[in-house]
């Protein structure tokens, strides 16, 4: 399996490095402690993964009544938890239908599939940072940062038109966009101005600094998308180079 954990984004922040005499632009990531909820394979699910989960869903504060979890719905509990009570699973014991095995761990908040064969991982199991010892570099998976509705300079570094005497008020205006008679039409993909950021970005082939396995804590060299808190998915890289 690619070896691969959960996390959230900490920050950034700088070190130093003795033997170049360098400061470093590194991101601290808190990476796991993470369950194995599901153990996907080619004979059930048409393919091999790993689904892991990140971050506990909030419980009730102690001495409230438990009628029901803050966060977690009854069917975020049943997939991780044999211990929920439903006639499905009770008619299925009465058939004798072996029931899949659970995780037995609360509700997580973030969780994803890690592509790949899973030799050596069992549902319930706890993975760490420690996965990641000996890895030299990794391609870090997380949503960027939205900025809502942009124009074409701030989302595609257009320059902008010319500041000149005759031109009225349209200064950060995209110009032309038409084709003339033909094809007298836009072509897909043309820059203009929308939604800018909030989407799935991946940083690839970062440096890894350092593995702090007693803190949970992985440390890369440069930025990673997203802003600090941010849910991002670890793996190792396949860029060669």
């Amino acid at each position: 399996m690619t070896k691969g954990i959960l996390g959230r984004k900490v920050g950034m922040t700088q070190i130093y490095d003795p033997q170049t005499g360098e400061a470093i632009a590194v991101t601290v990531i808190e990476a796991g402690p993470c369950h194995v909820l599901q153990i996907k394979t080619p004979e059930r699910d048409g393919y091999e993964a790993v689904q892991l989960g990140f971050l506990d869903k909030k419980r009730p504060p102690e001495g409230r009544p438990r009628r029901r979890r803050s966060q977690a719905r009854r069917s975020e509990r049943g997939h991780v938890t044999s211990r929920l009570n439903s006639k499905r699973a009770a008619r299925r014991r009465q058939a004798g239908i072996e029931l899949p095995p659970k995780a037995e761990c609360e509700p997580k908040k973030f969780i994803r599939e890690l592509r790949g064969s899973a030799d050596g991982m069992e549902v319930g199991q706890e993975v760490t940072v420690g996965v990641l010892e000996g890895v030299a570099a990794v391609d870090v998976v997380g949503t960027s940062k939205g900025r809502g509705y942009a124009g074409v300079m701030k989302r595609h570094n257009f320059a902008g038109q010319r500041a000149s005497h005759g031109v009225k008020k349209v200064h950060r205006h995209a110009g032309g966009t038409g084709m003339s008679a033909y094809p007298s039409r836009l072509f897909k993909g043309k820059r203009m101005a929308g939604q800018y950021g909030a989407c799935r970005v991946t940083a690839r082939n970062l440096k890894v600094v350092k593995v702090d396995p007693e803190h949970h804590l992985l440390v890369v060299k440069g930025a990673v998308p997203g802003p600090n808190g941010g849910f991002v998915v670890v793996k190792e890289t396949n860029k060669v180079g």
